[in-house]
């Protein structure tokens, strides 16, 4: 990889993500005039949910952190119970409400997915908890990230690169997982000096179990562009559910080379061919100018918009449950 290796994301030339840009937006440069402003009786048309969990469920416990449970493997998405995002724990962005599920009731977790290092995506208390009560955990990551679990004493770590595969199968007869790791469009960086330094990803997760097969499709931390999501669509079919951002848009100027608008979402929607999908990136943190409860309107006008079943795409909020 070379000591100064940096990654880069290969359909935009550069992120508007410099220390001038987050100036300009702290200054007000971006703002926007026209802020979506949700009807007072605004309700999104939630169908095909499901609040008991199933063989095959995912539940939403806040930001970007879902519960992944499929003929009984568990799967949690870069989870985060930490009351800030950041790496002080007396600044930065702070939690709207509390995780609806604690990390003392879950059961069990086989396999934690990390899309990026991001500390609303990477937390370390969040993992050294998740790590002290389930030992034999494996963590996926991306390129660049498995020397940071090292570090803290975690050595069972899967690092993929984009297109990258890894197969798991627990013991003779057990369900069999395949986890890919598939292009995001984002940036990394934890500190002043590691920026794209490693990888971000997605992941789709495949998992059979004799005749029965789930795929699910987790975005990670991504802006949508013409060519990537297509590409996952061809090489990975029938996927029966897909997690992506729905938030942190606004404004558009500063968040659209690295973020998800529901615009952005629906056509991740259309180009896999995923045939439910669900919100997260939104609810929790306030990260963006958008209000809190804009993401499910904007993806609601643009379900309208694309003519799409809305019970096909839902902004399930935290502490919810879908059966897919």
């Amino acid at each position: 990889m070379g000591l100064f290796k940096k990654y880069k994301n290969p359909h935009i030339k550069w992120i508007k993500r410099t220390p001038a840009h987050f100036l300009a937006w702290y200054l007000g440069l971006y703002r926007e005039k026209n802020k979506t402003v949700v009807p007072e009786d605004f309700a999104y048309p939630i169908a095909n949910k499901n609040k008991e969990k199933s063989a095959s469920s995912a539940t939403f416990i806040n930001h970007c952190t879902y519960l992944m449970e499929v003929f009984g493997i568990t799967i949690l998405t870069d989870p985060i119970w930490n009351d800030r995002c950041s790496p002080l724990s007396f600044v930065g962005p702070k939690r709207r409400h509390d995780p609806h599920i604690d990390i003392e009731e879950i059961k069990n977790v086989d396999y934690v997915l990390i899309s990026h290092n991001h500390y609303d995506h990477l937390d370390l208390g969040s993992i050294r908890r998740i790590y002290k009560k389930f030992p034999k955990v494996t963590f996926i990551v991306p390129v660049g990230v498995k020397k940071w679990f090292l570090k803290k004493g975690i050595d069972q770590v899967v690092e993929l690169d984009w297109w990258q595969t890894v197969t798991f199968c627990l013991e003779k007869g057990a369900p069999e997982i395949e986890i890919a790791a598939v292009p995001a469009q984002h940036h990394s960086g934890r500190g002043l000096f590691d920026g794209n330094k490693s990888l971000w990803a997605g992941f789709v997760t495949t998992i059979s179990c004799k005749n029965k097969r789930k795929r699910f499709y987790f975005a990670g931390d991504t802006a949508y562009n013409p060519h990537d999501f297509k590409q996952i669509g061809a090489r990975f079919k029938n996927i029966d559910l897909s997690i992506c951002p729905i938030g942190t848009y606004s404004p558009k100027k500063f968040m659209e080379t690295v973020h998800l608008s529901p615009e952005g979402a629906v056509a991740i929607h259309k180009d896999i061919n995923s045939k439910l999908s669900v919100g997260m990136h939104w609810a929790t943190f306030c990260l963006s100018e958008e209000a809190h409860n804009a993401p499910p309107y904007d993806l609601y006008k643009e379900m309208e918009k694309e003519g799409l079943d809305h019970g096909t795409f839902l902004p399930i909020p935290p502490g919810d449950s879908v059966a897919w």
